[in-house]
């Protein structure tokens, strides 16, 4: 449900636990990050249809670099059933401080469209932009 107050995010295990959630906070943003939420062993094994379905009920919003998950039915069925507001890196091959830059760069935006748009949906963050992926 959009709000006029910034969102809470949830940083799936993909982006690490370290760099791109400290600059995120840096940045002034409430992050949770998978171990923080379910305990490292428990997060490393936790399925994206879970994780996915509790953000959803936190009204939490998804930062991930998989963009695959668009193209997986159970995943893209807990995205869909859960409401669940999704930005995503498109460039696997990112190392942690451009990942956490990229995000950082694009927060104003990202933000913009979380606040007042509900989901589900998943946008690409790319360095020039954010724009839809699903549903196009």
């Amino acid at each position: 449900m959009p709000s006029a107050s910034p969102p809470e995010y949830f940083i799936d295990r993909s982006l690490g636990r370290h760099v791109v959630p400290d600059a995120l906070r840096a940045a002034g943003t409430i992050v949770h990050v998978m171990a923080d939420v379910y305990g490292e062993r428990v997060g490393q094994g936790l399925p994206d249809t879970e994780w996915l379905s509790d953000a959803g009920s936190n009204s939490w919003v998804v930062l991930m670099k998989d963009d695959r998950l668009r193209y997986r039915p159970a995943e893209l069925g807990a995205l869909t059933s859960a409401g669940v507001r999704a930005f995503c890196l498109t460039n696997a091959n990112l190392g942690g401080r451009a990942m956490a830059e990229r995000f950082v760069t694009q927060l104003p935006r990202i933000n913009q469209i979380a606040i007042s748009r509900p989901g589900p949906y998943i946008y690409g963050v790319y360095a020039d932009g954010v724009r839809p992926l699903w549903p196009k």
